[in-house]
């Protein structure tokens, strides 16, 4: 398999500590204090000015601030938090025009939380040309070297993100969870497929480990299998086990799903065998925000062989590996008739689609002894894209699948090569779930497989930057109004800063996604950083822009050069020179040179100091491109 060798951070150890301390403090009164209802006495469309004041005995008190949300009546500190000067007062900030605000104020001390009740107060009416003038990008820092440690977890934000999964809940808060993995193998202090959450996709909160301890049902699942097999029973140690790619899905209100892959260590047989299988289990939660109310429901589903028992072949002989299907990976849909389906898959023979009973979670048929002929596995799914039919060792895995009611296409994300640089994103889609899939270019990847097109996200560099690589396995995902994105690590490029592991800081990308006049997915080129969406004119793209050809290359970072729109729409530098441009202002649409370009306003997270700007992203049939707009 081929995360085994999963750069230096995918070693475990195991411990209890799901709750992560960050939680075991009182939200209730002390009896000895009262908190004053907050009052606002400076509104505009995007601040506040808020006093409070606190009676009582005052002895304890460490801290002092005010919380607040547009959607939770009764905000608390794990909402958005402002700490109050001695005056008991304190300016809000980055607020949104128009809109209803409660706030609460609290104090610290002995240990506990003491709250306010809640004001309620509405901004000032803003233009949306107030706001972009007003906009103030994220300051975290992407080289996160002096706070990946775990004492530092309250700081991370979106670092240490790899292979996330992202949910929106009930409680209006946006869940993250990811495999195992983090810079300097920081993870290891807390659990497994650790957790965040987010109301606005920029600021998150760390959580913690969903799981304590590998499940009690993997090893005695993993023996009663090598003894079907006809092999000796094993004990390996808990830590040597892989907790990969979760993806998370919300089922029904009060029901959330989790599939997990659990790797197991060392080989079937000892040397010149295969190596051992993976499993994938599920977890479920009614509700999200109770990070240790995740409850393990066992197994699903593991790798599935067509090779009988002969699973002697030398672990080298790729292309022929004893695995038909491998059992990682795990992607989860509810199609358009109610049916529940897993998509999974990881090099191998390509990407497997699986009935699942909507009750349970579980396949909806029994499972065979997991070898055999091909149809003696049948039961264990069906082929739905493959990149190279026949070949078992192809490179490609992480299936996203969702389903857009706009377009009325299934499209499956799939991440192609290796993970330290060469990470990429690809899209396919189909009228029916279990396929045939085609890629913009028409081949078929159900029947005939191929390489899939378009490239979605590959490694990247604008100027001013180091730029990032290994972007790919995402979450995709939307916000109920038709707003999609994408999620998924970034890596910085290798010996960045004289740092001989750079490689290794994974920082959680998410990105808007925007939909062409034919359907296909475009990811925006920067991150998502809360930029307000005016209207773009025309006279705003009459200028320099950094243009980046991104399609295929493996492992190279492609990086950008200029590109100049002129006022009298030609392309008067760049690749495209001598080209023309014109731009449809209803649909946010640029076409240049004959590429139909999306755009959107984003954070310009290479300028300093971070500011917005404009971007594009499009296709042709086998060409990818990006490119944002200089200041």
């Amino acid at each position: 398999m081929k995360k085994l060798t999963f750069f230096l951070i995918s070693l475990l150890t195991v411990f209890t500590a799901c709750s992560d301390g960050l939680d075991n403090v009182e939200y209730n009164r002390n009896s000895d204090i009262v908190v004053a209802t907050p009052e606002a006495t400076v509104t505009t469309g995007t601040s506040l000015t808020v006093h409070s004041s606190v009676t009582g005995n005052l002895n304890n008190v460490a801290k002092r601030g005010f919380c607040y949300s547009v959607n939770v009546l009764t905000p608390t500190i794990k909402d958005n938090v402002v700490e109050a000067d001695e005056n008991f007062s304190a300016s809000i900030s980055g607020l949104t025009g128009n809109t209803v605000y409660y706030i609460r104020s609290y104090v610290y001390g002995n240990s506990r939380y003491t709250y306010s009740e809640t004001f309620t107060v509405t901004t000032a009416a803003s233009s949306l040309d107030e706001q972009l003038k007003n906009y103030v990008a994220p300051t975290y820092e992407d080289y996160y070297v002096d706070i990946a440690s775990w004492d530092q977890r309250n700081q991370w934000n979106l670092a240490n993100v790899h292979d996330p999964t992202v949910v929106l809940a009930e409680d209006g808060y946006y869940y993250m969870y990811q495999t195992d993995a983090s810079y300097g193998n920081a993870h290891t202090a807390g659990g497994h497929f650790h957790g965040r959450r987010s109301k606005d996709l920029v600021n998150w909160e760390y959580l913690g480990g969903v799981m304590p301890a590998l499940p009690e049902w993997v090893i005695p699942k993993l023996n009663e299998i090598r003894k079907e097999m006809g092999l000796n029973e094993v004990s390996p140690e808990t830590t040597d086990f892989g907790y990969w790619a979760p993806c998370v899905r919300k089922v029904k209100n009060g029901l959330y799903r989790m599939y997990y892959s659990i790797v197991c260590p060392g080989t079937l047989d000892g040397a010149n065998s295969w190596g051992e299988r993976a499993f994938i289990g599920l977890l479920e939660n009614s509700n999200p925000a109770n990070n240790n109310g995740w409850e393990d429901k066992g197994y699903v589903i593991t790798n599935a062989s067509d090779k009988g028992l002969n699973f002697h072949i030398k672990p080298d002989d790729w292309a022929n590996c004893y695995y038909k299907w491998n059992a990682i990976d795990p992607s989860y849909l509810i199609d358009n008739d109610g049916k529940h389906y897993l998509i999974y898959g990881s090099w191998h023979s390509g990407i497997a689609a699986l009935e699942v009973d909507a009750e349970t979670g579980k396949p909806l048929n029994t499972l065979p002894a997991p070898w055999g002929t091909s149809e003696d596995i049948a039961a264990y799914g069906s082929l739905i894209t493959t990149r190279q039919m026949g070949n078992r060792w192809q490179a490609s895995e992480g299936p996203e699948i969702i389903y857009n009611a706009a377009t009325d296409y299934y499209y499956l994300f799939v991440a192609y090569d290796a993970l330290d640089t060469p990470y990429n994103t690809r899209v396919c889609r189909s009228r029916n779930i279990n396929g045939p899939y085609l890629g913009i270019d028409g081949v078929n990847l159900s029947q005939d497989g191929g390489e899939m097109l378009p490239v979605v996200t590959h490694p990247y560099k604008f100027s001013n930057s180091y730029g990032w690589v290994g972007i790919s396995h995402c979450a995709v995902f939307d916000d109920g109004n038709g707003n999609w994105y994408y999620a998924s690590q970034g890596r910085f490029p290798q010996n960045v800063e004289g740092n001989a592991y750079s490689n290794a800081l994974m920082m959680g990308h998410i990105r808007s996604i925007k939909w062409t006049s034919t359907g296909w997915p475009v990811v925006m080129p920067e991150r998502y950083g809360a930029v307000p969406q005016i209207a773009i004119t025309e006279d705003e793209l009459v200028g320099n822009w950094e243009h980046i050809d991104l399609s295929y290359s493996y492992g190279k970072q492609k990086e950008s050069s200029n590109m100049t729109l002129a006022a009298d729409h030609t392309i008067t530098d760049g690749s495209w020179k001598g080209g023309t441009w014109n731009y449809d202002t209803e649909k946010q649409i640029l076409t240049a040179n004959g590429v139909e370009l999306c755009l959107q306003r984003e954070t310009d997270w290479e300028a300093n100091p971070r500011t917005h700007t404009i971007v594009y992203a499009g296709y042709t049939n086998n060409k990818t491109y990006w490119g944002k707009k200089k200041k």
